[in-house]
């Protein structure tokens, strides 16, 4: 699977814009990405590590907070996971 990181984590796998990583799940795949990338693991993942609630991922064009299975969601080579974090803020009125 193709793993897309976004522009302010990319310092954190070389400035690499896309990672292959192998899995047979949505968790799998992240679990790869962190282990090869450690210093990914503080942006994506709490303490407890679970998922960060800024972080947004995208199984192909698919939110995994909307699929039953979620981080657990079957994965295959094919595929592509988006990772884009959340911008805090708002319009001043």
């Amino acid at each position: 699977m193709k793993i897309h990181i976004p522009t302010p984590l990319r310092s954190y796998t070389g400035g690499h814009e896309t990672i292959s990583a192998n899995g047979s799940t949505v968790s799998a795949a992240l679990e790869q990405l962190v282990t090869e990338h450690p210093a990914m693991r503080q942006h994506l993942f709490t303490p407890e590590g679970k998922l960060r609630s800024f972080v947004n991922l995208y199984l192909n064009d698919d939110d995994i907070r909307y699929l039953p299975a979620k981080e657990e969601t079957a994965a295959s080579d094919a595929d592509e996971l988006t990772i884009i974090p959340s911008i805090a803020g708002g319009a001043n009125s």
